[in-house]
């Protein structure tokens, strides 16, 4: 019987309670494998079209950063060439490949259904006040999920393959990529950006817990700011523009958790 149908009066034991996390653990795993095969099957979708799609210079991305270098006179940030390759070193490389990111698709495309399950288990844990005060938390962590997903992809994927891409130590060295590491490296970036982007979903439940205070975040707020900036610079190349790009959504991010943590300490006085 699922928890939300559980009476006040009817307690669970411990056992009970794994068994019935067991459930909603098998129920998100059938979805992420049901989304890996869809997956699988659909290789050109999601080999050739996204997840090649940075590592050629017609990528949208590309192509905005090139318009906009045009508009505002910043040649430096036109990507017209990509000086490398890819390559596949193993035996098995590419049939990896394709299971690798077959499974990472499943995971991301997944990952809303599985935070949903989890909610289902812990939601009816909670009192009365805090069930109505995270009411669609699923929606908002999903959303949340999707922007990073979408930015990670768009922003950070390819401004970091053109950095390496372009970068080099020595003028007599060639970039060849193996397959298998600049796969890895998108699928990572994609789905971290996505964790990343829960931010303020992490904040409202340490506020609720009073592990974090907006007092607290606004005294840390310059260290936060310097934090994100050298983030960008890391990920970035080294230019002006591509650093804000990439650092304003964490700012804007981070802002909004302030503004969360506030919201929670006004409900509590």
């Amino acid at each position: 019987m699922p928890l939300d149908q559980i009476g006040d009066e009817q307690e669970m034991s411990f056992l009970d309670h794994l068994e019935e996390l067991r459930w909603h653990i098998i129920r998100s795993l059938i979805a992420i494998i049901t989304f890996s095969i869809i997956a699988f099957v659909a290789k050109d979708l999601f080999i050739d079209t996204l997840i090649l799609g940075p590592s050629r210079t017609d990528f949208w991305t590309y192509r905005k950063l090139c318009e906009i270098a045009a508009q505002f006179n910043t040649p430096a940030l036109c990507v017209d060439s990509l000086p490398f390759e890819l390559i596949s070193r193993k035996l098995g490389g590419q049939f990896m490949t394709h299971i690798t990111v077959s499974f990472a698709a499943g995971l991301i495309l997944g990952f809303p259904y599985f935070f949903w399950e989890i909610w289902r288990f812990i939601k009816p844990g909670l009192h009365f006040k805090e069930r109505n005060a995270s009411r669609g938390a699923t929606v908002f962590v999903s959303i949340l999920f999707t922007l990073g997903v979408v930015f990670g992809y768009l922003i950070i994927a390819p401004i970091s393959i053109r950095f390496f891409a372009t970068y080099e130590v020595s003028a007599s060295l060639e970039n060849r990529f193996d397959l298998n590491s600049y796969v890895s490296s998108i699928t990572m970036i994609v789905f971290g950006s996505g964790l990343l982007f829960q931010l303020p979903v992490i904040v409202y439940f340490l506020t609720k817990a009073g592990l974090v205070s907006s007092q607290l975040m606004k005294k840390y707020r310059k260290h936060a700011i310097i934090v994100i900036l050298i983030l960008g610079a890391m990920i970035t190349p080294p230019d002006p523009f591509s650093q804000v790009l990439i650092a304003m959504p964490l700012m804007l991010l981070y802002q909004m958790s302030i503004l969360i943590a506030k919201r929670i300490e006004r409900r509590k006085t």
